[in-house]
């Protein structure tokens, strides 16, 4: 049986986050080999290890989910000489068919996010079996709901109109169902809603720690800063996939709730956020190190693309983010050159964003514009433009038409948050996947651009003959 199947998924043990919490944040417990929801029900330091195997799952999957969003977005070429499938898999899938094979490597962001939803199904049992007070089950539970709904966010990111599974069985030999993109989304926003209302009651502090990534968001009032944040992302995303109005509405209510600084001028200022931390042996590496991941490359269109300063040098975020690497051919003909890679992650300890004030603004800038404020939507374009591109101020008013604010707003998403994990995804919500270049146009390697990762083969396998048998792709 496949590890990429829900049914596999769903036995992953509570001893497996021993592994995940193997670090620099490793803590002495009593017993460590056996931990279990019993022990952590009465032992702080065990809830401990829990909590922080919740964080390095949901970190253990970032880099793939970027390197493979990058991929489809055409923001990066994964380009190893001996292994043309990281090119094939992700920009020509099954030859001629337009479509991604679900036997093949471009089926990520699953197994790992459900892996971490059945321990998070497992922490909340946890917690309210446990004698903590009941301030400190809210401080908790919200915690980890706020988990839950970043983890299923990913999976709806990528999967779009197939759908997802939202409910852990506690039996977990049981499939779940899978329910449609729009209850996916809205069950999202309620379990984010739900965690708000958790940390809200939740006391002055967690009965746990949270990693280094969390400063300045790791009491139960700052982390629902956070916790708003990404239910603003998801409203936004919610709203152009069905939503509408109603979902706008929702995320601009979220991003107020948010650690939003619409005044933000500096580099610092637009950094502060929440990060997923690495460090050297026995903790992860960044997994996108510039120093290490020598076959991660930039598609030369982000250099082609790239918008001028009035004095007609480039992007200060394009010339600070990007830089030369030694040309690389794609393998075995299956796409074209590269001599640019990314400076965005330097060295292996360099941390990376899980959301940040820099796409606050810009969520501010969609949400303004969707709610008919366009004036408002051009104040935060500028305010990115001008403090964070080095740019004049754009030319487009009140007058201008929505499709070109939104391609302004576009245009500054791709270059503030490159290599994040946006691209692919934001084409795709304001129906522009036909604008991404495609490097091969002809013959039998030729590229397209995918619309949804399909599900793991293994996954579909496990629902044959079943009611409600999927018939998405790869089933």
């Amino acid at each position: 049986m496949s590890t990429t199947s829900l049914r596999a998924v769903g036995a992953l043990s509570l001893a497996s986050l021993t592994l995940a919490a193997c670090s620099k944040d490793t803590l002495n417990i009593t017993n460590p080999n056996t931990p279990s929801v019993a022990g952590a029900s009465s032992d702080p330091q065990a809830l401990q290890l829990l909590a922080t195997g919740l964080l390095r799952q949901n970190r253990n999957s970032r880099g793939g989910f970027i390197t493979e969003t990058g991929r489809f977005g055409r923001e990066a070429y994964v380009y190893t000489p001996q292994e043309g499938r990281n090119t094939s898999a992700y920009l020509i899938g099954i030859s001629g068919q337009n479509r991604l094979d679900p036997a093949g490597f471009a089926v990520g962001s699953w197994g790992g996010p459900y892996g971490n939803l059945r321990d998070v199904f497992n922490f909340k049992n946890s917690v309210n079996a446990s004698n903590l007070s009941a301030e400190q089950k809210r401080a908790a539970l919200g915690f980890a709901k706020t988990i839950e709904g970043i983890e299923l966010l990913t999976v709806i990111a990528t999967r779009d109109t197939i759908g997802a599974v939202v409910q852990i069985n506690q039996d977990a030999t049981q499939l779940a169902p899978f329910v449609s993109r729009d209850s996916t989304y809205r069950y999202i926003l309620g379990i984010l809603d739900e965690a708000a209302a958790d940390l809200s009651a939740g006391g002055a502090a967690f009965p746990f720690s949270l990693n280094s990534g969390f400063t300045g968001f790791n009491t139960p009032s700052t982390f629902r800063q956070f916790n708003r944040a990404m239910a603003a992302r998801a409203a936004a995303y919610y709203a152009t996939a069905g939503g509408g109005a109603a979902a706008w509405t929702r995320a601009r209510q979220a991003l107020d709730a948010s650690f939003i600084n619409i005044n933000a001028t500096t580099a610092a200022a637009y950094n502060v956020g929440v990060y997923h931390p690495y460090g050297a042996s026995p903790d992860a590496p960044n997994p996108l190190a510039a120093a290490t991941n020598t076959d991660l490359y930039a598609h030369m269109s982000i250099d082609t693309d790239a918008p001028l300063k009035a004095d007609g040098t480039k992007d200060n975020r394009f010339l600070a983010k990007i830089g030369a690497r030694p040309t690389r051919n794609a393998p075995q003909g299956l796409g074209v050159s590269s001599s640019l890679g990314f400076q965005i992650y330097p060295a292996i300890t360099t941390t990376i964003p899980i959301i940040r004030n820099e796409e606050l603004i810009l969520l501010r800038a969609e949400i303004l514009l969707a709610t008919g404020d366009k004036a408002g939507a051009i104040a935060m374009i500028n305010n990115i433009r001008v403090n964070s591109g080095g740019l004049a101020p754009t030319t487009l008013t009140a007058a201008s038409p929505d499709a070109d604010i939104v391609t302004e707003i576009l245009v500054q998403k791709r270059y503030s948050l490159l290599l994040e994990g946006h691209r692919w995804i934001d084409m795709r919500r304001y129906g522009r996947l036909n604008q991404l270049p495609r490097d091969l146009t002809t013959g039998v390697n030729a590229h397209f651009v995918a619309r949804v990762q399909p599900l793991p083969q293994a996954e579909c396998l496990q629902r044959v003959g079943q009611t409600g048998a999927l018939a998405g792709p790869g089933c």
